[in-house]
């Protein structure tokens, strides 16, 4: 797995238990991926603000997270980088978006991009970097995790990401996959 070029994507597949486990994976992934766009999928109540609290803490926040569900937006300073946790599910289109001034959040291209719900601001919205897909299990607490790196800068995240621990038994064939 060490190609990186433009016409592949990587993917890793991860069963996490429990929300200690989808901390566990926030943290590691806040260590290797810094700055970019990185898109949450998943139904209401997959975790998606679990996961992005996770990680925002991994980096340094401390005090609370909350879902920018009414605001769309919720800018963070940690360590002296932005970034900029967008929850778009009561966006009604997505050039609301442009009118909120989504280009000013853009500038910084060392920023950190968490989009929620990302399906409802395109194409406004910049391509991601990595895409992160939850699925509640059918116990209602396990979680399945589909990372997807879509670019040279996800590419090289997944590949640095060490998760082996965190999942259970889930076939080599189907842990990690290079897709053309």
């Amino acid at each position: 797995m060490t190609t990186t070029t433009h016409d592949q994507h990587f993917v890793r597949y991860i069963e996490l238990a429990d929300e200690i486990a989808m901390s566990k994976i926030a943290a590691q992934l806040a260590q290797v991926f810094t700055s970019g766009v990185v898109y949450l999928v998943g139904g209401l109540g997959a975790g998606k603000t679990t996961f992005t609290r996770a990680w925002l803490h991994a980096k340094g926040h401390i005090g609370a997270v909350k879902s920018p569900t009414y605001t769309l937006v919720e800018p963070y300073q940690i360590k002296g980088q932005s970034v900029f946790h967008f929850d778009l599910y009561r966006l009604n289109d997505p050039f609301e978006l442009e009118l909120m001034g989504i280009r000013d959040y853009l500038d910084d291209r060392n920023a950190l991009l968490l989009i929620e719900w990302p399906q409802k601001g395109e194409p406004v919205i910049p391509a991601a970097d990595l895409q992160l897909t939850l699925q509640i299990a059918d116990d209602d607490i396990t979680r399945q995790l589909k990372i997807e790196a879509l670019s040279p800068f996800g590419i090289a995240a997944l590949t640095d990401l060490k998760c082996d621990s965190l999942q259970k038994h889930i076939p080599e064939s189907i842990g990690l996959e290079a897709h053309k």
